[in-house]
């Protein structure tokens, strides 16, 4: 479609602005965590790495980050396997009720944290499974389980099953066929998947407040419980702008390795 001079430069101002909207209170955090001052003074009085020495030997803040850490992982482990085995369900077999199926896979990224969070809190008390570690990673796992999901059904519906079909007429077994046909089709759209998974479960923090228990605060959490405290705003500062350097990598490393292609969120 071809658009007008105005209305391209229009366009154009906009996009702009929207990136201006988004990204400006993440320069501002960025920037705070070097200021010199304790408080949320603009512009900075001065620049230091003090706070992110600080910051690098603050107890809490390791644990935090180790915990989300091990989180994410669980998460994300947990999302590859269910994820998966929906995808090739959905994408290579004809049953009653795939779609259906299909709607209760992706249905939990779009619902509300905090609708999630009181669900399963609810759940794991009324069959008596205590809050933990645990707990943490399956409420995480349910909303994981979507990027990788839909990224993997992207990857094979691009793909057509008659590759796979002449594996089998050349006499591959089905776990042959998986590993040197299936799987090298689909690997790039299974790490793109792992990747925003890991991201998504770093960063959540609704979910992880109904489902955590006692003794476990991950790193969203431990910003949000320290944010309203003045001696430890730098440092807050400081953690927010690393969690935020460090959510970028998933993203940009999913985007190039499924080159714009196929689905890398939720529909």
């Amino acid at each position: 479609m071809d658009l007008s001079r105005p209305a391209r430069a229009g366009l154009a101002l906009f996009t702009v602005l929207g990136f201006v909207f988004l990204y400006t209170p993440l320069v501002i955090v960025l920037v705070l965590s070097f200021n010199t001052s304790r408080t949320f003074t603009w512009p900075p009085e001065g620049f230091t790495l003090d706070w992110w020495e600080a910051a690098a030997h603050n107890e809490g803040a390791r644990d935090a980050l180790w915990t989300s850490i091990r989180v994410a992982l669980g998460a994300t482990a947990v999302a590859l396997v269910l994820g998966t085995l929906a995808s090739f369900a959905v994408a290579r077999f004809s049953f009653f009720g795939r779609e259906t199926i299909s709607f209760l896979v992706i249905l939990p990224i779009a619902l509300p944290g905090i609708v999630t969070g009181i669900a399963l809190n609810r759940a794991f008390s009324s069959i008596g499974f205590s809050l933990g570690y645990m707990t943490v990673v399956i409420a995480h796992a349910t909303f994981c389980i979507v990027v990788v999901y839909n990224n993997v059904i992207a990857r094979l519906r691009r793909l057509h099953p008659n590759v796979e079909e002449a594996s089998a007429d050349l006499g591959a077994d089905t776990w042959q066929t998986l590993r040197h046909i299936t799987f090298p089709m689909v690997r790039t759209a299974l790490l793109a998947g792992g990747l925003l998974a890991f991201a998504l479960s770093f960063d959540e923090i609704v979910v992880t407040t109904f489902t955590a228990g006692a003794g476990i605060e991950t790193l969203p959490q431990w910003i949000l419980n320290n944010i309203t405290r003045p001696n430890q705003l730098p440092i807050v500062n400081v953690v927010a702008s690393f969690v935020v350097l460090l959510s970028v990598f998933p993203v940009w490393a999913a985007l190039k390795l499924t080159d714009g292609s196929t689905a890398v969120g939720a529909p």
